[in-house]
């Protein structure tokens, strides 16, 4: 019972870190404004982002719009299906769906996604706080599904 609510109000929360994150952004920052939040590690930079990563398939909103309802569908319904799974399978589970609503979001409200974070010590594409949502819940899917398949080939 309070995996039923610790996880749509965990799902809201992070959510809500996002936005506020990027309400600080755009209310700070002037487009395309670079500030150093870390030296030689990390800056903030406002960015509008009409793609994916690194700005692929910019201007497909729609296709966007699909694979978002795809995805957190799927995550959804399987995290519903297996709600007594484990807390790392829950918690990527989690990050992902909260990763994809927080950029469906902007994508719905704006045309684009608020991107701000950039790494000064490569060359990577500047990103937000929904990317890495989405980054390490599907790193911990990822890691539990390996675990899952290697446990399962000693039985």
């Amino acid at each position: 019972m309070k995996r039923k609510i610790i996880i749509p109000f965990a799902v809201l929360v992070l959510i809500a870190v996002d936005q506020l994150v990027k309400l600080y952004i755009v209310s700070d920052f002037k487009l395309g404004q670079v500030k150093s939040f870390i030296p030689h590690l990390v800056s903030l930079t406002y960015l509008q982002n009409t793609g994916a990563a690194f700005s692929m398939l910019e201007n497909q909103q729609w296709l966007f719009t699909l694979v978002t309802f795809l995805v957190i569908g799927g995550a959804v319904y399987y995290l519903i299906k297996h709600l007594h799974a484990s807390k790392w399978m829950l918690a990527g589970l989690t990050l992902v769906i909260a990763g994809g609503l927080g950029n469906f979001i902007d994508r719905i409200r704006q045309g684009f996604v608020i991107d701000m974070f950039q790494l000064d010590f490569i060359n990577f594409a500047i990103f937000n706080v929904a990317d890495m949502y989405l980054t390490f819940g599907v790193a911990i899917l990822l890691l539990m599904i390996l675990k899952e398949e290697k446990d399962g080939s000693k039985n």
